[in-house]
């Protein structure tokens, strides 16, 4: 049992209480023993009633990160075992693991912490002080589980190369936590071969996140003409040639972005039919408008246009040209499928522009289907930032 105590104010905590993974700063009201930051604490209501345990971090707003709700947790090697050997069942409940994410921080239990599987390479991301020092333990563990089932790692590239680290009071970090490798892993989703460099490509080196997503597109892209906006390794615009589509256009504001994707198709044998461009999107799509080209489907997956509150509101002008752009762009009966993958467009705000665009457009949307992110990105009711990847699919009509 740890003997640091941190203990709320009255009336504080709500969010933490409703189910939340976190505690701010502004919340403490005392600490009780010497902890130091990244160490395991008992958390306490005001009236020393316990709460369960996390890690203390005092650099960060997000003073503590909730680890267990039962008191007198032990944060031990058997601990951790279970919550990894948790997460990789439920990946094996939900997704196809051959390339998933092991590990999605606060919504597997283990915060702060993100493990992705591109084949037989692994890619961490550690994000909180606390988790940073289990993190060795927590690999070998999950390697371990790994291997019981036949599943055998060659390598793991860490990736905490991400700002936020500085809120914590921690450097920026990447590299080979075990002996070098290639860095550059293929793998293989719905069908569909991929080049993922987890050494530079963004985030982790691919968005595992849209699997399903990806897969849902498919069909509609069957015989028709495509343009896939913000491609980045082309993933949606090789999904659609996969499902039949007789011509797919990528664009990307990334030539390294559209350099990876022109491999890709290549890899998969359909360079015929698809080709990648390096455009900016707000300029390109104004331009298409203008010479008149309609498409079967359009896809919008942009980057988060907001990573915090202050900037919602430019978003949202973001969000609403691109939708009002793509939405006159498809043919009469065509399809439309756009996302949002900022936590901080909500999913009714997201709904609200995009309907906004659509009246702007003058043209009436009939949804297909609303869809988040792949199960192996779990949204934990409580946690609200688990839940941050919004898509649509419409088919796009003219008044009737």
């Amino acid at each position: 049992m740890t003997e640091s105590i941190i203990r709320l104010k009255r009336g504080e905590g709500r969010s933490f209480k409703a189910g939340g993974p976190w505690i701010y700063d502004n919340e403490i009201s005392e600490i009780l023993g010497d902890p130091a930051d990244g160490d395991v604490v008992a958390i306490e209501d005001y009236n020393g009633y316990p709460l369960g345990v996390g890690f203390l971090n005092r650099a960060s707003t997000i003073a503590v990160r909730v680890l267990s709700r039962k008191a007198g947790t032990v944060i031990d090697e058997a601990f951790l075992k279970g919550r990894v050997r948790a997460a990789w069942q439920y990946r094996k409940d939900t997704v196809d693991t051959s390339s998933c994410r092991i590990i999605f921080g606060e919504a597997d239990f283990l915060p702060g912490l993100v493990v992705d599987k591109f084949a037989d390479v692994l890619v961490v991301e550690s994000l909180a002080l606390g988790i940073d020092r289990l993190k060795p333990t927590i690999l070998r563990l999950l390697v371990d589980i790994l291997e019981e089932d036949g599943v055998f790692i060659r390598g793991i590239y860490e990736r905490s190369d991400a700002k936020v680290r500085l809120k914590e009071g921690m450097e920026r970090v990447k590299g080979f936590l075990t002996e070098a490798f290639d860095p550059v892993v293929e793998i293989v989703e719905n069908g569909v071969r991929y080049l993922v460099d987890v050494a530079e490509g963004q985030k982790t080196g691919f968005f595992l996140d849209q699997k399903y997503n990806r897969l849902a597109i498919q069909p509609l892209a069957r015989g028709g003409k495509v343009l896939d906006c913000f491609t980045h390794t082309g993933a949606f615009a090789l999904n659609a040639a996969k499902g039949g589509a007789k011509e797919v256009l990528g664009v990307d504001a990334s030539q390294l972005g559209v350099d990876q994707a022109t491999r890709n198709a290549e890899l998969n044998g359909m360079s015929d039919r698809v080709r990648f461009e390096c455009h900016d999107v707000f300029e390109l799509l104004p331009e298409l408008e203008k010479r008149g080209e309609q498409f079967d489907l359009v896809i919008l997956d942009p980057p988060a246009f907001t990573k915090s509150r202050a900037s919602v509101k430019k978003a949202v002008t973001g969000y609403r040209e691109i939708n009002l752009r793509g939405i006159r762009l498809v043919k009469n009966g065509g399809y439309l499928a756009t996302c949002s993958c900022s936590h901080f467009m909500t999913p009714e705000l997201f709904t609200k522009t995009i309907g906004e665009a659509a009246r702007d457009a003058k043209r009436r949307l009939r949804q297909v289907e609303y869809r988040t992110q792949s199960p192996d990105h779990p949204v934990l009711w409580g946690a609200d930032q688990s839940l941050y990847l919004k898509f649509y699919i419409f088919q796009v009509v003219d008044d009737q």
